[in-house]
């Protein structure tokens, strides 16, 4: 199951590379979502795959007689996508205000726009 997912990560990692390179600001953006479930999944997988077991250890239990999932990469996972929300919705802030700016989402007719407005 963990080769599987690690299969999955590299697919979304390389989705989200093709995204962000494509010069077009949405595109960059869902690359920026793909890139940050990828990470997710990746510091998820990292604690470890166990099946009914809890990740947390009973107060009556005094030393582990078992596996335990880790309970780390599942708090980590959470903040970070409390974290990558805000990165969108920035991200997304400041695609709506250059497109109001300069009319387009396009990075290369930005160029063209800049260079028009130099001359």
């Amino acid at each position: 199951m963990e080769m599987l997912l690690s299969i999955l990560i590299g697919l979304l990692f390389a989705a989200a590379l093709y995204q962000m390179l494509s010069g077009h600001f949405l595109r960059v953006l869902i690359g920026l979502i793909l890139i940050s479930n990828a990470a997710n999944l990746a510091v998820f997988i990292s604690g470890g795959l166990h099946s009914n077991q809890p990740a947390l250890i009973p107060e009556t239990t005094q030393v582990l007689t078992g596996e335990v999932a880790n309970a780390l990469p599942q708090a980590l996972v959470l903040t970070a996508i409390v974290i990558g929300f805000g990165l969108f919705a920035f991200a997304l802030f400041l695609g709506i205000r250059a497109y109001r700016d300069l009319g387009t989402l396009n990075a290369d007719k930005q160029d063209s726009l800049t260079k028009e407005s130099a001359q």
